[in-house]
């Protein structure tokens, strides 16, 4: 019932910036919250950052934390990632995902991936050093 798409992604130098998107389409009203997330070959799906349906309130991981910024514009149902600062460390597939349901615990557990009913296909990001 609902389809996100992610875009934005690309190749950048060490401390460059992009920003992400994830446009959602179908039954978006009642994704109340929605998150980035990242991976890498070989390892586990790495949590980013969530942000509530208002916008605001925000969680991020602490290896974003500073340099990444969350942010959503529900009336063009499109969720954003500004990433500054990059590192090479920042290599990755960024996924965007969206929770259908009310927000049942405080943002921060929404770090795990098990929260999310809806994923992107993922846009991927590389950092020169």
């Amino acid at each position: 019932q609902v389809q996100l798409v992610e875009s934005g992604g690309g190749l950048v130098q060490a401390g460059g910036s992009l920003r992400l998107s994830c446009a959602a389409s179908g039954r978006t009203f009642n994704s109340y919250t929605m998150g980035w997330f990242r991976r890498v070959p070989g390892k586990e799906r790495e949590f980013v950052a969530a942000i509530r349906w208002s916008g605001g309130t925000t969680y991020y991981a602490d290896s974003v934390k500073g340099r990444f910024t969350i942010s959503r514009d529900n009336a063009k149902n499109t969720m954003y990632l500004q990433m500054n600062s990059l590192k090479p460390e920042d290599t990755a597939v960024y996924y965007c995902a969206a929770d259908k349901s009310p927000p049942l615990y405080a943002l921060g557990a929404y770090k795990t991936y098990y929260h999310y009913d809806y994923w992107g296909q993922g846009t991927q990001v590389s950092v020169s050093s």
